[in-house]
Parts: C-alpha cells; structure tokens; sequence
C-alpha cells in the first residue's frame, strides 16, 4: 500500500505534470497570451545547408516555427509525429493565414517563408526532417518537456 501511494505521490508531482504556460497571469488570452510566447524557431531549407538546431519546448507554451526556403531546391520539412503532438494556431504563407487541423509535411516549390503558431502539448522527442534525407544537418529534434 505504501508503495501505490508513493507512486501516486510521485505521478502527481513530477513528469509533464510540472509543464506550465511561461508565465502566471495568462488574462483573457489564455494560452495565447503574450507573455507565454517562446523564442521563434527558425528552420532553412537550402540545398547542402544545415536545417537547423535542436531546440527544447516547453508543454502549454506558444511558439512559432518560421521555416524559409531560398529557392535552391523544392525542398519539404516533415514530422507527422511533431505536427500531432502541438495544438496549431496558424499557418501564415504569403500573408494569408491557414488554420488547418492537422498536416503532415510543408513543401517548397520556390523561395519563401512560412510561419506556424502552435502549442506546444504532448511531450516527447519529435524529428522534423527533410523527405528522403539521411545526413544528420537534414534533420532537427525537437523536445517538448
């Protein structure tokens, strides 16, 4: 019995449950409030360049992924496991804003920027990568603690 407490007690104080938004006052906004924003993460997609840093998020804040392609080659970032584990707010291509449900990948044809507000929800290790490549510069983890 007292090992099923301990453990009760332990579940309850530790793991995602101790994830909180960035800051205490979240006001009428809620999640997506000002002061829960995170630093942008910023990704390229250019031929033979690095795609980005590993980054670490925190559970219950807004961050907004800002992915740019020069035009190099039609490139594509995927992370289906990613895409399933934040709550998107937008997708903003061309100034137009998008507020899908779900994807799967985002696919370059030419030179551009978009950018994807989310909510960081479910923990775990995510990779965003680029179809079909194996180098390790192609790819980036991302955390969500």
């Amino acid at each position: 019995m007292k090992k099923l407490l301990m453990a009760a007690a332990l579940a309850v104080t530790s793991g995602p449950a101790l994830a909180a938004p960035l800051c205490d006052d979240l006001g009428f906004a809620g999640l997506l409030a000002k002061c829960n924003r995170g630093e942008d993460i910023p990704l390229t997609l250019a031929s033979g360049q690095p795609l980005g840093e590993d980054v670490t998020l925190e559970s219950g804040a807004y961050y907004t992924l800002v992915v740019t392609a020069d035009g190099s080659a039609e490139l594509a970032i995927e992370g289906a496991s990613f895409f399933r584990s934040i709550w998107m707010n937008e997708i903003v291509i061309n100034k137009i804003e998008i507020r899908p449900m779900a994807i799967d990948s985002i696919e370059f044809d030419k030179a551009g920027v978009v950018e994807m507000s989310f909510i960081a929800i479910k923990p775990g290790r995510h990779v965003l990568r680029i179809p079909g490549s194996t180098g390790e510069t192609q790819s980036i983890t991302i955390s969500i603690q």
